[in-house]
């Protein structure tokens, strides 16, 4: 649960670097550049972990576009992903916009899917995925990979920093690390 982490870092071990993170962002942004020179383009943080890469993100991109955020999770306050819930909806009209959805981790990409097909449903004129990380183990076959990513992977591992977070801390990490060992009780975390 939330408390469980209170004291101290966690048996973790650093796996990206913020100077890769940082190269990974320039990436992305120079990757997304083409959709926000086209005009109408909002990007959509998914939050609380997507947080982190849309500053990040929006920091290093030029021109005009604006920002929104919503907040649906499978976890509220767990570490194991459940049913989907709506925390937030999106608040700007995503009718005839480019909107490029953020988010921290591709991992089963089931919340990432949910918001893209919330925004087709809101009319967007185009919807594009950008993620943080990928993690190595295999989304659901009908699940559809992000468009854009940092070109950066995590191992099958619990992993935070970067927006990403272990019982509801160390999201302001500037690098991504993950735990050694799962801790041995009932709700340890099954992934990022």
């Amino acid at each position: 649960m939330n408390g469980a982490l209170t004291t101290g870092f966690p048996d973790a071990e650093e796996i990206i670097s913020a100077t890769d993170i940082a190269k990974g962002f320039e990436r992305l942004a120079s990757d997304i550049q083409p959709l926000v020179d086209n005009g109408n383009c909002i990007l959509l943080g998914v939050m609380t972990g997507g947080l982190y890469p849309l500053i990040r993100l929006a920091d290093r991109l030029q021109g005009d576009f604006l920002i929104d955020y919503c907040h649906a999770t499978r976890y509220v306050g767990e570490t194991r992903g459940g049913r989907l819930q709506w925390l937030e909806t999106p608040h700007l009209s995503m009718a005839n916009q480019t909107v490029v959805i953020v988010d921290d981790i591709f991992d089963e990409g089931l919340t990432l899917q949910a918001v893209a097909d919330y925004c087709r449903q809101a009319g967007a004129f185009r919807v594009a995925t950008a993620v943080m990380l990928v993690k190595e183990r295999q989304s659901a076959a009908d699940i559809a990979a992000p468009d854009f990513t940092t070109g950066l992977t995590v191992p099958d591992r619990y992993v935070f920093g970067c927006g990403m977070d272990i019982y509801g801390r160390w999201r302001h990490l500037p690098a991504i690390y993950a735990l050694q060992e799962l801790p041995r009780t009932e709700d340890a975390p099954d992934h990022g």
